[in-house]
């Protein structure tokens, strides 16, 4: 089974987002990336929060876990940013994708307002953006929350 490990980081009322173009297709999606062999997702987050935004996190508490049909699940943890320069990614994705390749494509990490994540359709996966924007007036809950989508 093939583990992401992801973060929500807010701040200003915006949250973090990773800003893709990528096969014809335009959408966004929390930071995050896979879990390595040895690898808690913790330290994935943790690891992923620096490659995708340029930026070190602590981790709050576990959010929200996603199982995307039998062979993905993602765990998503509220993050807080303690040191780094947001934009600053040093991955992968950044340093050896070529965004004129129609497969790879682009990643920008961006501040959206949570405000307007109800009215986009194209943030990933819904569900966490939905507790994001719920989390947001109500306050995160002590545990965290499981959903169940199909992959796209």
């Amino acid at each position: 089974m093939r583990i992401r490990a992801g973060i929500v980081l807010i701040q200003d009322n915006k949250v973090a987002l990773i800003e893709r173009h990528r096969a014809g297709l335009h959408y966004f999606v929390f930071p995050g990336g896979g879990v390595d062999e040895g690898e808690s997702p913790e330290q994935a987050a943790i690891r992923e929060a620096m490659e995708e935004l340029g930026i070190e996190v602590a981790l709050k508490q576990k959010v929200a876990e996603v199982q995307l049909g039998p062979k993905s699940r993602q765990i998503y943890f509220l993050a807080e940013q303690t040191g780094g320069e947001f934009g600053t990614g040093v991955g992968a994705e950044y340093t050896t994708s070529d965004p004129n390749n129609f497969e790879e494509g682009i990643y920008v990490p961006i501040w959206m307002p949570i405000d307007q994540l109800p009215l986009r359709d194209n943030i990933y996966p819904v569900d966490v953006a939905n507790l994001v924007v719920r989390a947001s007036t109500e306050g995160w809950k002590t545990t965290s929350s499981t959903f169940f989508e199909e992959p796209k």
